[in-house]
């Protein structure tokens, strides 16, 4: 069999088993959350590589790994289940004219750009927009699954590949920090400043694969999370000056002078167009390089 068909004969059910080996690194969770048992999860596994040809996964006594061959499946498995799901989601809402668009954005970031785009949609008659909340980085994967029709997105921290973009505005950074730390007292800071602050590590986001970079921050998945962390005095963010809107009383926020800037943007999948789609773009247009509102200090 050659590696053409090899390809062709792949199955999503083999592709969603893999998935969540790698991502679960653990053959028992995989299979918990598959709600298979684990025995016949082991040889799909097994047969999957015995017909590419290649170790996906090197196991061991202390746990599972993926193998350089394997972190190239995971990628791209992830995508191809993104595209088959995409390309069902879409379709069954082909028959739906009236349906709203379906935006996502991170939950507190943007927030009164966003309030003004909408604003905008509803006053050039644009199609009802529905606001799906997530958290960091999941914009790519609800656009890419066609959970979502656009997405508010940033560059250069999200992942933008594939997208067709509107850029709608540029901002700076702030340093986001307990309220009584000596730091919140100053009127700038430097990245340098906040890079290795004694008992006061800068959080960490997992990377777009899901793991974590090194560093002796805390992991943190939700903003939420981050914002109980901060106003303990755990741990200390860089964000968008905008996304200050969540800010607790317990917090504040000051300027990163020589931070990267980041832009907002107006994200759809590559190619995607649609009288809704277009009218929104055109309301986005309207808002760009309007500066992004944030609340006072």
């Amino acid at each position: 069999m050659d590696g053409a068909a090899v390809v062709d004969d792949l199955e999503t059910r083999e592709l969603r088993y893999f998935v969540a080996v790698a991502e679960e690194l653990h053959f028992g969770r995989a299979a918990h959350r598959l709600g298979i048992a684990q025995p016949p999860l082991s040889r799909a596994i097994r047969q999957l590589e015995r017909r590419l040809g290649v170790q996906l996964l090197d196991r061991d006594r202390r746990g599972v790994a993926l193998t350089g061959a394997g972190g190239v499946l995971l990628h791209e498995a992830r995508a191809a289940l993104d595209a088959v799901a995409a390309a069902a989601h879409r379709t069954r809402r082909a028959e739906d004219l009236r349906r709203p668009l379906v935006l996502v954005t991170k939950a507190g970031a943007s927030h009164e750009l966003l309030r003004r785009l909408l604003a905008a949609a509803a006053d050039t008659g644009a199609a009802p927009v529905e606001v799906v909340l997530c958290e960091v980085g999941e914009q790519a994967r609800f656009l890419r699954s066609g959970r979502a029709d656009v997405a508010l997105m940033h560059r250069p921290v999200d992942d933008l590949a594939g997208f067709d973009t509107e850029d709608l505005c540029t901002e700076g950074q702030v340093a986001l920090l307990p309220s009584g730390h000596p730091l919140a007292a100053r009127p700038r800071l430097t990245l340098a400043d906040v890079s290795d602050v004694p008992g006061l590590p800068i959080a960490r986001w997992p990377r777009l694969d899901g793991t974590y970079p090194d560093g002796p921050g805390p992991e943190v998945r939700t903003q939420s999370q981050l914002a109980h962390l901060v106003a303990l005095g755990k741990t200390l963010l860089v964000i968008p000056a905008s996304s200050r809107a969540w800010q607790w009383p317990d917090h504040v926020a000051v300027p990163v002078i020589d931070a990267p800037a980041i832009t907002t943007v107006l994200a759809r999948p590559a190619g995607h167009h649609s009288p809704a789609l277009t009218a929104l773009t055109r309301a986005a247009a309207g808002l760009r390089g309007a500066p992004p509102a944030a609340p006072a200090p």
